[in-house]
């Protein structure tokens, strides 16, 4: 079941960032796949913003890797999607 407007909302203003970098790239991922996003993926991208800016930086510029407390399916399908560049 795709998010609701209030659960995509919520997760928009936790993406909202202090590296101007990670704004750029999480706003091309709801730009690209906000209609796709259901409780899984919205869960799992929940808990990569908990990151530091820094880190998720890090992952998001393929840096580094999951760890294994986030090491799931899903998160690496939205660390996927959010590493597409086109």
């Amino acid at each position: 079941m795709s998010l609701d407007a209030k659960q995509l909302y919520q997760l928009r203003s936790a993406a909202r960032r202090g590296l101007l970098e990670n704004d750029l790239i999480l706003e091309r991922f709801f730009q690209r796949y906000a209609s796709e996003l259901n409780e899984d993926l919205g869960a799992a991208l929940s808990e990569l913003l908990k990151l530091d800016d820094n880190d998720l930086l890090d992952l998001l510029l393929a840096r580094k890797e999951l760890n294994p407390d986030l090491d799931t399916e899903t998160s690496r399908a939205v660390l996927s999607m959010l590493r597409q560049r086109q």
